[in-house]
């Protein structure tokens, strides 16, 4: 039985009001013209903190134990990001956990706000294991990045927001890595609006939520490096809440060669005058590769962030080679 429901995440909202942000939804005409239908743009971006990923935490640090001496948790950047941010604004302790996969930008972007960050391994893994000794050793409070129901209802909020501004909606492209994101906003939104589609969208290279519903049950994938570099790390073999809601409300998982992220990167970028991660434009990217089935009304698809790596952002977009690890990508200037 599915232990979150509608005033779980409705309860979310009245909690981050004031300090999470209202985000805008605006029309993307550019890649209405490819949909065939009005396409919007959900722009999670605009967070203090640059990502969605605030609104599960404000609302994971607001059910904390009175007693918590601080919080603790694994992270691709921008779950850390948040609950440093707020844990600060609580006066606690916050310890992130990062593989040496992450970003530099996002690993300063942590520190910045007076976060301890430790550098464990090379795979989400291996830092979520270390989130776990800090918790059982230290005392600290895990905040899972997607495994927590007060993390998924934060989420969730994004999806109350999409169908209140846009009740007509006939899809939602949600960004899918450890599945709070999609969990949250599937959970919201089919329960206003059953017909509603609601889509996964990850990198074809490492991504765990896909192979773990291929597979029935969480797996283990190798984590590389990505332009998608958000949509990382593993969901962990004991796995509770977020597998079974990812699995048994999305409709579809849709995935994205790097190539195709990387000219999704460029289109928003020319097309929308707009900065952000490559694990946001992973529904651009279905889009532009007419991978989508065919919608049948308007499309939402979720911004998720906006704290990337510059230096490589600026070779995306003007055109440059982009290596990945052992994979590389042949740059080529933006043509609409």
């Amino acid at each position: 039985m599915n232990p979150l429901h509608l005033n779980d995440i409705l309860s979310a909202a009245r909690t981050i009001a004031g300090t999470a942000i209202r985000t805008p939804l605006v029309p993307a005409p550019a890649f209405a013209a490819i949909a065939g239908q009005p396409v919007l743009l959900k722009l999670e971006t605009a967070q203090p903190t640059g990502a969605f990923k605030l609104r599960g935490a404000l609302n994971a640090l607001a059910h904390l134990p009175p007693d918590a001496k601080g919080v603790t948790c694994c992270s691709t950047g921008n779950h850390g990001r948040a609950v440093a941010y707020a844990a600060r604004a609580r006066g606690l302790k916050a310890v992130v956990c990062m593989s040496a996969l992450v970003p530099q930008t996002k690993v300063d972007g942590i520190r910045a706000l007076g976060a301890e960050v430790r550098i464990i391994g090379r795979s989400q893994d291996d830092a979520l294991a270390e989130s776990r000794r800090l918790a059982a050793e230290d005392g600290l409070v895990e905040i899972s990045p997607f495994d927590d129901p007060h993390v998924i209802a934060g989420q969730g909020t994004i999806g109350l927001e999409l169908l209140q501004d846009a009740p007509e909606l006939d899809t939602i492209l949600v960004p899918l890595s450890g599945g709070g994101l999609a969990a949250g906003v599937a959970l919201a939104a089919k329960a206003i609006y059953p017909a509603i589609r609601v889509i996964g969208l990850s990198m074809d290279r490492g991504a765990a939520m896909h192979a773990s519903i291929e597979a029935g049950r969480p797996v283990e994938v190798e984590e590389v490096e990505s332009l998608a570099d958000s949509l990382g790390g593993g969901i962990g073999l004991d796995n509770r809440l977020s597998f079974a809601l990812c699995r048994d409300l999305l409709d579809d998982v849709i995935l994205v060669r790097e190539e195709e992220i990387y000219r999704a990167m460029q289109a928003l970028y020319f097309e929308e005058r707009m900065v952000a991660e490559g694990a946001c434009v992973v529904g651009i990217a279905a889009l532009m590769a007419g991978k989508l089935p065919r919608p049948k009304g308007p499309i939402a698809t979720i911004i998720t962030g906006r704290n990337v790596d510059m230096t490589v952002f600026t070779r995306v977009v003007t055109g440059q080679d982009v290596t990945l690890g052992d994979h590389r990508i042949e740059g080529r200037p933006y043509a609409a």
